[in-house]
């Protein structure tokens, strides 16, 4: 907490909003001669005065992408209204911080308080002037706070009333600084050195992306939630073969489901699904066979039994093809016109899937 010189009629005060988990530390370069070398440029001083200038008035530590803010306290020590106006000048970037003001006069031996408000880009350690190797990235910078107020002054004899303007001002600093994770594991004692928090953090950038990693490796494994890029790798894994013009979602769907296919490959309930993943039809399990949007009707007979087969009731002379069945299809109007059902891509799903030995016909119809 820093406060301004107490003059009259009006105190002026800075208060920090965060308080600062180490003791922040300017980051001072010594050069040769009698001169320092920070952030905003080369300063003539001499010895340690450079670190001392560095860090006089309130200071702020500023972390990328967290809001922070600065309280302004104004406080009027006179009998008479004050007119404010506030000012801010620094080194730092102006659309890092906002003012936010209750409002410009302050009644006789009344209050107010503003607010800096204070936010970095969260990028701010890796946009591209962080990247450059020709100059240092700026951590540290410099602000000051200018208050102009106006008193009436006391009215004199045959004169006319007059405004006497003046100023008050206060230094900050603001010190930006990344979060360390790592600080904590380390004992008390060293948490409060900020040098050691900025070096961890050097640390933590190299090998945080793989711990993440690792918590979330069953992420990477599980076709619906894996990167793009791995999905071949998974379709590898367990035998699958990806097909061309199949959308991404539908492709991570099948992947995920191939070893149930391959379980029930073969059969009627295993061809089923297998269509109903490729095409997004519904199942139908309630209703008859014969009703169902993806239908598989297997065609048996007896054929023609002496003593058990009655001329022109269902008598059929050979027994009819054995072993054939009928896929029928029937996708509603909206389903067929916006993504039609593609015909050789279901039949080469069903010669993969039925039977050597068995035969087959396919009609798409559409729904009434």
């Amino acid at each position: 907490m820093t406060q301004a010189r107490d003059l009259l009629p009006l105190r002026l005060q800075l208060t920090p909003m965060q308080l600062p988990e180490t003791n922040p530390q300017a980051v001072v370069k010594a050069t040769g001669g009698n001169e320092a070398r920070t952030p905003s440029g080369l300063l003539p001083v001499a010895g340690s005065l450079a670190t001392a200038a560095a860090v006089r008035g309130c200071k702020l530590v500023l972390h990328p992408g967290e809001p922070s803010e600065i309280l302004v306290q104004l406080e009027n020590l006179s009998n008479q209204p004050l007119h404010l106006n506030i000012q801010l000048e620094g080194d730092f970037p102006s659309g890092w911080c906002r003012l936010g003001m209750e409002g410009h006069e302050l009644l006789p031996r009344g209050q107010m308080e503003a607010v800096l408000y204070f936010q970095i880009p969260a990028d701010f350690f890796e946009e591209q002037d962080a990247l450059r190797p020709s100059q240092s990235l700026r951590v540290d910078y410099q602000g000051r706070i200018y208050v102009h107020y106006a008193q009436q002054a006391i009215e004199q004899l045959d004169a006319p009333p007059a405004v006497l303007p003046s100023i008050e001002s206060a230094n900050f600093n603001l010190y930006v600084r990344p979060r360390s994770l790592y600080r904590d594991f380390l004992p008390e004692i060293y948490r409060d050195v900020d040098f050691i928090g900025r070096l961890l953090k050097i640390f933590e950038q190299a090998f945080e992306p793989a711990v993440e990693a690792l918590d979330v490796l069953w992420a990477y494994l599980d076709p619906l939630t894996a990167p793009e890029a791995l999905l071949p790798f998974l379709a590898y894994w367990v035998g699958w073969t990806l097909i061309p013009g199949l959308s991404q979602s539908r492709q991570r769907y099948l992947i995920c489901q191939a070893m149930e296919l391959y379980r029930l490959r073969g059969t009627r309930r295993g061809l089923r699904l297998y269509l109903h993943l490729y095409t997004d039809l519904p199942l139908d399990e309630h209703l008859p066979e014969e009703e169902k949007h993806i239908s598989i009707q297997e065609v048996f007979g007896r054929g023609f039994l002496i003593g058990e087969t009655h001329l022109n009731h269902g008598s059929i002379i050979g027994g009819g093809q054995p072993y054939h069945f009928i896929v029928t299809l029937r996708p509603d109007n909206t389903r067929q016109l916006n993504e039609p059902i593609d015909e050789r891509l279901m039949r080469q799903i069903i010669e993969q899937e039925k039977p050597a030995f068995c035969t087959y016909e396919l009609y798409i119809v559409s729904s009434p």
